[in-house]
């Protein structure tokens, strides 16, 4: 094996193993090259090797740190391209979809349908899950496009699911329209995240203007279903597979498709989820969640 490859295999075995974990520090060039009885040129050519596969991050005059997905990056790279990284939107089905997969598929740190579309552009994620509605009315595809330009854009469509304002059970303020949010507390997903651009138009399209509504920030569907739940805030946006478990009232709003944004190149990579979106078992699953359509699931669009 080539000197460089060596070690650069021998810190990806180290991250791997959470002896370097993510955010540590590595050795200067130099030192590095002294350790291991070799040139700085070599050594250099290691830590490039290591950035150019997310492993670590490399800033001028600073040392190369380990970077925050560096161990799912090690594991890709020690395994010849063995997992996926996965970014992109949040959705209960997905969970269920993912635990039936396991270690073929890694979830990256980045989450919500924008940021995981830029981890895509920059080579961070391999795919992003995904609900957009461009303004032509078409989802999904000329976000794909628009990212990976050049890079042969497909979409697998995962299913088409129904999105609404999660409500205490019963309805008790009687909510039949979005105009009756105003001055309500409100549960709202992050910045970056296609729920979150879909309230924000909805309250502006009610005549609502969306940073007037107090409310928390939360993390994931279940979170605002658990926040309505708990009488945290009156109301709040998520999927209507959130509200079952929890008996809570559902006012439909849109039905989207939520699909996964990658390159042609990596659907190799992506077979784990394509083959468990056809697992009937799965699919069952899903079903019972309520507000989601299959019916297109696990289709493959190679987009122009």
């Amino acid at each position: 094996m080539t000197r460089y490859l060596e070690l650069s295999t021998h810190i990806a075995r180290a991250v791997l193993a959470g002896e370097l974990a993510p955010g540590a520090e590595l050795a200067s060039v130099r030192d590095l090259a002294h350790a291991r009885a070799t040139t700085v040129a070599t050594a250099s050519r290691a830590y490039r090797h290591l950035a150019e596969h997310a492993v670590i991050h490399l800033e001028p005059r600073r040392r190369a740190r380990v970077a925050s997905d560096g161990p799912v990056a090690a594991q890709r790279l020690l395994g010849g391209e063995s997992v996926f990284r996965l970014a992109g939107s949040d959705d209960p089905a997905l969970d269920l979809l993912l635990r039936h997969i396991g270690d073929p598929v890694a979830v990256v740190a980045t989450r919500g349908s924008l940021h995981g579309l830029a981890a895509v552009a920059t080579g961070s994620a391999d795919g992003a899950t995904v609900h957009l509605r461009h303004h032509s009315g078409v989802f999904n595809a000329p976000f794909a496009r628009a990212v990976l330009r050049g890079r042969r854009p497909a979409l697998v469509h995962l299913w088409r699911r129904e999105q609404g304002l999660l409500l205490p059970s019963g309805n008790p303020r009687g909510i039949t329209d979005v105009r009756q949010l105003r001055g309500l507390r409100i549960a709202k997903r992050g910045s970056g995240t296609g729920t979150r651009v879909l309230l924000d138009h909805a309250l502006t399209d009610a005549g609502l203007e969306p940073d007037d509504l107090a409310g928390p920030e939360l993390g994931s569907h279940l979170e605002v279903a658990l926040a309505v739940a708990a009488g945290a805030v009156h109301a709040g946006l998520a999927v209507r597979g959130a509200a079952a478990d929890l008996d809570l009232d559902f006012l439909p709003l849109v039905r989207e498709d939520f699909d996964l944004v990658l390159s042609a190149d990596t659907l190799g990579a992506a077979a784990p989820i394509i083959e468990a979106v056809h697992d009937s078992s799965v699919r069952d699953a899903i079903a019972k969640l309520g507000g989601y359509d299959l019916s297109r699931a696990g289709v493959v669009d190679q987009l122009i």
